[in-house]
């Protein structure tokens, strides 16, 4: 059994063809899968989602991406939503500054504190997308950790060795997506073997980032198999036991899926 711990289900490139989806993940072995927000305002569409089919959970939160239309969305109506029976987490939510349009670094901070906020008190774990700005997260989670505990994932692992450090001293899990299947990811597999083994999970991003072999295709839930594959040669186990450590390390993550 695996889980998809990170997918965008509610995204165009799915609307024709969602139970094929959800079929082809189950003949994977991929039994559960979370559909990640990107923006508050969709909060709907993501409870349809799960509240249709008992494979997919949700989060609730807004995508750094999304900062800019989502600026003042107060942690009142984060842990308000995050309180529907199948919103398993906060975000994805946390700094992006690769592209020249983004949120200013200052609007994307506080939109990251308010999520991190509304982890701290509902409980649930943060999901955290960071990308050239590793400097600034580390600062960041320093800071409020400081100020009080929280849960968190570092999805889609593509970071420098030393954030994955710090996330790791600071208890985080790190969630690693098709890119540490590519030939010249030999740094990130590096890290990867560096991580514990209690916080290793994986996860598509679909439908971004396909693994090899499906490299170029539309990503989907069941292309987490091999992801999953690649890592467990990478820490010399068998594919049935890194399968099984990841998904118990899911349900402990996310605990509110595992109830």
């Amino acid at each position: 059994m695996l889980v998809d711990s990170h997918c965008h289900l509610d995204f165009p490139n799915f609307a024709e063809d969602l139970p094929g989806v959800i079929a082809r993940a189950r003949q994977a072995g991929v039994t559960r899968m979370v559909t990640i927000a990107t923006r508050v305002a969709k909060a709907k569409a993501y409870e349809a989602l799960s509240e249709a089919h008992p494979e997919i959970w949700h989060t609730i939160g807004t995508h750094p991406d999304g900062a800019g239309d989502e600026p003042d969305v107060p942690t009142e109506t984060i842990v308000a939503l995050s309180r529907h029976p199948r919103c398993v987490g906060i975000g994805e939510s946390g700094l992006d500054f690769h592209y020249d349009n983004a949120a200013p670094e200052a609007v994307q901070e506080r939109v990251f504190r308010r999520h991190i906020a509304a982890a701290r008190e509902t409980g649930l774990p943060l999901v955290i997308h960071s990308r050239d700005a590793d400097a600034e997260m580390e600062a960041i989670l320093v800071d409020e950790m400081g100020q009080g505990a929280f849960t968190a994932v570092l999805h889609c692992f593509s970071s420098g060795a030393r954030l994955a450090e710090v996330g790791i001293e600071l208890g985080l899990s790190i969630s690693f997506s098709g890119i540490v299947t590519f030939r010249r990811s030999q740094d990130l597999r590096a890290i990867a073997l560096k991580v514990p083994h209690d916080r290793l999970l994986v996860e598509t991003d679909a439908p971004f980032l396909a693994p090899e072999p499906h490299r170029g295709r539309t990503n989907e839930p069941a292309y987490t198999a091999d992801t999953a594959r690649a890592l467990a040669k990478t820490f010399a186990m068998t594919f049935e036991d890194f399968a099984a450590l990841t998904t118990a390390n899911f349900h402990r993550l996310f605990h509110k899926a595992a109830a």
